[in-house]
C-alpha cells in the first residue's frame, strides 16, 4: 500500500505534516478529512509509488494526437476540472481516459506517473518537452508558486485559444489562392503539352511564317512538353534550399528579414509576429512569471530572427537595468544583412533567370538561334532591371521598424502604470484585429489578381494561335 505525504490544516488553523498510508490519493483524502484536517497538498511518498500504484499502461506508436489544437483543447478542459475543484491528478486521468493513443494521451500518462511519484504538475510536464513547451510548463509552474492554477490554466487556454483562432483565420486566407493557382497552372501545363502541339504540325504542314509570339509560345510548349517534371522540382527545390539556409543563423536572419519586407505578406507577417509575443508575453506577466524569463520564453515564440535578436536586447538592457520599451524602442530597426539582399536580388531576378533558361534550351534546337539570342537579350535585361529594382527597394527599407511607435509608447504606459500586462494585451487586441482586416483584404486583393493573371496567359496563348490562323486562312481564300 503507497504511502502519501500530506499538508493540512486542522480546526485552529495550524499546519499539520504528516504521512498515510492508503490505497488511492482519494481514500488518503477521506481518511485525513475524518481526522478533523484540512487538506492543502499531498502526493505519493517517492520510492513507494510503485507498492499501490497499477503498472504502466502499455502504449502503441504515436503519429499523432500532440497538437496544438489538440493541446488547446486539452488545457480548456483541465481548467474547468480544476475550477470544479476536482484534485490535480484525477483530473489529469480522467482527461487521458477520453483520448485516443497519440502523443498527448501518452504523455498524460507519464505525467501521472511522476505525480504520482511526488513530483508537481510543473515538473511532470517538463520531461514532456515535445507535447508541454516551455511557456506552458512556466505559466503552469507560476500557477503552482501562487497558489491559483486553475486561474492560470483558464488563462493559459484563452491565450491558446485566441492563437489558434488568428492561426485558422491566416491559413483560411491563403487556401483559396493557393488551389486556385495550382489548378491554373496545371490547365496551362495541359495547354502546353497537349493543345498547342496540335496548332504546332498544323503550322508546319501549311509552311506559314510564323510571328515571334508564336514562335516563343511553341518554344514554351516544346520545353514545358520537354522538362514538365521541373515544374514541381524547381519550387520543392527552393523550398528546400530556404530550409536549409534557415538552419543557419545568419540565414535564419537574411531570410526573416526579407520576408518582413514583401509587399502585403511582409505587413501580415509582422502584425501576426506582434500581436503573438505581445499576448505571449502579457500572458507571462499577468501569470507572475519574471520578467526576464517571460522575455526568454517569448523569443522562443517569436520564429522570426528579427525579432528574436530584439527581445534579446531588450534582456540584456534590462539586466543592465534599463525598462522594456526603451530597448524595445532602439533595437526595433530592421538594419542591413547581406543575405536578405541576396534574397531580393534572387526573386527580383527571377523572371529573366527563367527566360535565360528557356533561351539556353532553344539554343540546343537546330534552326532557333535568333529565338534564342532574342531570349538571351531579353533575360539579361530583365535579371539586370528585376535584380537592381529589388536591391534599391530593399535599401529604402533598411531604416524601417518592425515594432511601431504605438506599441512601444503603449509599452511605456504599462510600466509607468504597472498595467503592463494589461498594456500588451491591448497591443495584442489591436494588432489582432489589423491580422483579420489585412487578411480579409488580401483575399479580396487576390481574386482580381488572379484573374488577371489568368487572363494575361490565356489571352498571350489565344493571340499567338490566332495569328497565324487568320494568314492561314487567307492564304487558302486567296
Amino acid at each position: 500500500m503507497p504511502t502519501f505525504q500530506f499538508e493540512a490544516m486542522d480546526a485552529t488553523g495550524q499546519e499539520i505534516k504528516d504521512v498515510i498510508e492508503a490505497p488511492t490519493e482519494e481514500d488518503a483524502q477521506t481518511t485525513i478529512r475524518q481526522m478533523g484536517y484540512f487538506v492543502t497538498k499531498i502526493n505519493v511518498k517517492r520510492g513507494t509509488a510503485q507498492a499501490g500504484v497499477k503498472s504502466k499502461k502499455k502504449r502503441g506508436f504515436a503519429i499523432g494526437g500532440g497538437g496544438s489544437k489538440v493541446l488547446t483543447m486539452f488545457t480548456r478542459q483541465l481548467s474547468i476540472l480544476q475550477d470544479a475543484g476536482l484534485p490535480i491528478l484525477r483530473s489529469l486521468k480522467i482527461l487521458e481516459d477520453q483520448y485516443k493513443p497519440g502523443k498527448l494521451k501518452f504523455a498524460l500518462m507519464d505525467v501521472c506517473d511522476e505525480i504520482e511519484s511526488g513530483a508537481t504538475l510543473s515538473e511532470a510536464m517538463a520531461k514532456c518537452p515535445r507535447v508541454f513547451n516551455r511557456l506552458y510548463i512556466n505559466m503552469i509552474k507560476a500557477g503552482e508558486a501562487g497558489g491559483a492554477l486553475e486561474v492560470i490554466l483558464q488563462r493559459l487556454a484563452e491565450f491558446m485559444e485566441r492563437a489558434q483562432s488568428l492561426k485558422r483565420k491566416v491559413k483560411g486566407a491563403m487556401i483559396y489562392p493557393v488551389v486556385v493557382i495550382c489548378v491554373a497552372v496545371l490547365i496551362l501545363t495541359g495547354i502546353m503539352i497537349f493543345i498547342v502541339p496540335v496548332f504546332k504540325e498544323m503550322f508546319v504542314e501549311f509552311d506559314l511564317t510564323l510571328p515571334m509570339m508564336t514562335v516563343l509560345l511553341i518554344e514554351i510548349s516544346d520545353n514545358v512538353a520537354r522538362f514538365w517534371y521541373l515544374l514541381p522540382t524547381i519550387p520543392l527545390a527552393v523550398f528546400l534550399f530556404i530550409k536549409l539556409i534557415r538552419k543557419f543563423r545568419h540565414g535564419k536572419m537574411g531570410w526573416d528579414m526579407f520576408v518582413l519586407r514583401i509587399p502585403i505578406i511582409g505587413g501580415l507577417v509582422e502584425k501576426n509576429i506582434v500581436a503573438r509575443t505581445t499576448r505571449t508575453l502579457g500572458t507571462l506577466v499577468a501569470s507572475g512569471v519574471p520578467i526576464l524569463e517571460a522575455l526568454g520564453i517569448t523569443k522562443e515564440t517569436a520564429g522570426n530572427g528579427v525579432f528574436e535578436r530584439m527581445y534579446s536586447r531588450v534582456s540584456d538592457a534590462i539586466r543592465e537595468g534599463e525598462t522594456v520599451s526603451k530597448p524595445m524602442r532602439t533595437n526595433s530597426f530592421l538594419g542591413f544583412h547581406p543575405l536578405c539582399a541576396f534574397f531580393w536580388f534572387f526573386f527580383g531576378s527571377l523572371l529573366g533567370d527563367l527566360v535565360l533558361v528557356l533561351g539556353i534550351i532553344t539554343q540546343q534546337s537546330p534552326g532557333r538561334g535568333e529565338t534564342a539570342q532574342m531570349l538571351f537579350v531579353m533575360g539579361g535585361g530583365l535579371i539586370g532591371v528585376g535584380g537592381i529594382l529589388a536591391v534599391l527597394f530593399y535599401a529604402l527599407k533598411i531604416r524601417s521598424r518592425v515594432v511601431d511607435e504605438l506599441v512601444v509608447n503603449m509599452v511605456d504606459v504599462g510600466e509607468e502604470t504597472g498595467e503592463l500586462d494589461t498594456m500588451l494585451y491591448k497591443v495584442a487586441d489591436t494588432y489582432d484585429e489589423e491580422v483579420k482586416v489585412m487578411t480579409d483584404g488580401l483575399m479580396a486583393l487576390m481574386e482580381p489578381l488572379i484573374i488577371v493573371f489568368l487572363g494575361t496567359a490565356v489571352g498571350f496563348i489565344v493571340i499567338s494561335l490566332f495569328m497565324p490562323l487568320v494568314s492561314m486562312i487567307s492564304q487558302l481564300s486567296g
